[in-house]
């Protein structure tokens, strides 16, 4: 019993070291994306809310999120719902 000990370690670090890239995007929205703020209308919103440099505008999930920087500087990842252009999610580093 003691040789597979190795492997069981083996396994729960797979498992742990898979369990961040597991996390999904918020839930932003259930209204089809036929209904949704096109690309360059939610840029425009966004950038009036005063991010800069965006690196990535993308849809994730039910959102559309981006990579940019605060009108402070610091980076931010932020999640939008793309019906209203709220933001549903912000992370600030």
């Amino acid at each position: 019993m003691i040789r597979f000990a190795p492997l069981k370690v083996a396994v729960a670090l797979v498992a742990l070291s898979a369990a961040p890239m597991a996390m999904a995007s918020p839930a932003c929205t259930k209204v089809p994306e036929a209904k949704w703020l096109t690309p360059a209308q939610m840029k425009a919103r966004i950038a009036k809310m005063g991010y800069r440099d965006i690196k990535v505008f993308q849809v994730s999930g039910s959102c559309y999120e981006i990579y940019a920087h605060t009108k402070k500087g610091k980076r931010a990842e932020v999640y939008f719902n793309p019906v209203n252009g709220a933001v549903v999610h912000n992370n600030v580093d």
